[in-house]
């Protein structure tokens, strides 16, 4: 049977979208990069990827070409979330073209590039990395900026799967994650389980999450993608640290009304700390905001007390679906390899 060029279909059906596929057939085609391991202490993801490497893992019945990746094997073996420095944070394209060459998680950042990066000679488009926290964070997604492919396909999972969104951006402290280095990509984040363990309902939601998302991905490939009208993010504000003295001691520890209540709106008044001796310290907002919620994620992470961080706070806000987005994210589909 011959082959119908995809343009010469479209131009009959659309004449607008011609010239937009025909730009997507001569880019290079591209593969899904599912990376698991990004911190070596988050065992979750990593114990699904070596199942998928034995077995034909479900992904593959959306039909799109697959690469699997350990993110940090050094740490992984180390049961440890890094060696030198966080992976996660090492992806900046400036520190990526520095000159420093000691550092193994810079060394194993240049090296995904080398072998999954959009410029690779396997390339990939499309990046999913996969994390568990100790937080209760419950099933969710993490969204670095407002690229409109990453918005599209959040919110088409958050359509799917109702998975609450955190929008991380504006924070200077906090930068060259791994999947701003891929012209699409997600973290999908699930907890709460303690480092170092691998339990089966963690897993389990991971892969509920990957596979919705490969399922996106061919619904978007094919022109069946439906999106919702709209998307809710939890826009990051800023993060707060345990109250502490001058050594650096913590002078309380989260209020147990707080704790494990992630995605709950906190009101100017609530308790927020708990001192050694009984007192309960109040959320007191910043200047201007006494009369507004705000929603905190990653309360108690383990890993970010290290970062002076002890819960991050957000703003919930709905946003209409742009067109640009759906059009961005039909792109990125359209040029992925079939399986």
């Amino acid at each position: 049977m011959a082959r119908i060029r995809l343009p010469r279909l479209c131009a009959r059906l659309d004449p607008l979208s011609a010239a937009r596929v025909e730009m997507v057939e001569q880019a290079e085609r591209g593969r899904v990069l599912v990376v698991a391991g990004t911190h070596g202490n988050e065992r979750n993801a990593p114990w699904l990827l070596e199942a998928w490497r034995r077995h034909e893992p479900p992904l593959a019945t959306a039909g799109l070409a697959v690469d699997l990746a350990l993110g940090n094997p050094a740490a992984y073996a180390a049961n440890r979330r890094y060696i030198n420095r966080d992976l996660n944070r090492s992806f900046g394209a400036d520190r990526l073209a520095g000159p420093e060459r000691d550092c193994p998680e810079l060394e194993q950042a240049r090296a995904l590039l080398a072998r999954h990066g959009p410029q690779a000679p396997q390339p990939c488009q499309v990046v999913f990395d996969l994390h568990s926290t100790t937080a209760a964070m419950g099933n969710c997604l993490v969204v670095y900026g407002r690229r409109p492919a990453d918005l599209a396909l959040a919110a088409a999972l958050q359509g799917r799967l109702g998975l609450p969104i955190y929008l991380h951006e504006a924070d200077a402290a906090q930068t060259g994650y791994l999947v701003e280095r891929w012209p699409c990509g997600l973290v999908v984040e699930v907890g709460p389980v303690p480092q170092g363990v691998i339990a089966a309902s963690i897993a389990r939601q991971t892969a509920i999450a990957l596979e919705e998302g490969f399922a996106c991905l061919a619904a978007a490939r094919d022109g069946r993608l439906r999106l919702p009208p709209r998307l809710v993010v939890h826009r990051h504000l800023g993060s707060l640290d345990l109250p502490r003295d001058g050594a650096g001691e913590p002078l309380a520890c989260l209020h147990p009304a707080r704790q494990h209540r992630d995605w709950r709106p906190l009101r100017a008044g609530d308790p927020l700390f708990l001192t050694p001796e009984g007192a309960t310290l109040p959320y007191r907002p910043p200047a201007g905001h006494d009369d507004k919620p705000v929603w905190p994620v990653f309360i108690n992470e383990a890993a970010y007390g290290e970062k002076g961080i002890a819960l991050s706070l957000c703003e919930r806000e709905v946003w209409p679906l742009l067109p640009g987005w759906a059009e961005a994210l039909a792109a990125v589909a359209a040029a992925l390899e079939p399986a």
